[in-house]
């Protein structure tokens, strides 16, 4: 690590504590050239994940899209926005970890629809019509045959 005083590449790590939120970590070092103190954090490198849509085009994630969705699913319903926070944080986890760079928006309903199903059935529903755009009443009732099925 190259010393922010004399830029010597030479440190000693002095102390070492996790952040609060546990996603980094924060270490105090120590220049062997100048002895002066600086402070360095670690984090664990994310790579960016693009979101392809359904006309092709392509964004960035952002697990707020999928938070605000989920909260609109559950609106006057009674669920902990906890809950919700780690439904985004799980998916996110998930996608992070197949290591691929590119993801449909497809999967990633589909990965919503799996975890709300367990917490609230009209929610479900309501995100399920918006998911599969259901075009008519026949459509939406074999949704609500099919969830019922499964149960």
């Amino acid at each position: 690590m190259k010393c922010p005083f004399c830029g010597d590449q030479e440190s000693k790590v002095v102390d070492s504590r996790h952040s609060e939120d546990g996603q980094s970590i924060r270490r105090r070092r120590e220049c062997l050239n100048c002895q002066r103190r600086f402070t360095t954090y670690e984090v664990v490198e994310s790579l960016p994940i693009i979101v392809v849509k359904r006309d092709g085009t392509r964004q960035a994630f952002d697990r707020n899209k999928i938070l605000n969705a989920m909260v609109r699913a559950f609106d006057k319903r009674k669920v902990d926005v906890k809950d919700l926070d780690r439904i985004a944080t799980e998916i996110e986890q998930t996608i992070q970890n197949t290591l691929e760079r590119e993801v449909s928006t497809d999967t990633i309903g589909q990965m919503v629809m799996e975890r709300i199903k367990t917490l609230d059935e009209v929610a479900y529903i309501r995100f399920a019509s918006v998911y599969r755009r259901f075009v008519d009443v026949r459509s939406f009732v074999h949704e609500i045959e099919q969830f019922l099925e499964e149960k």
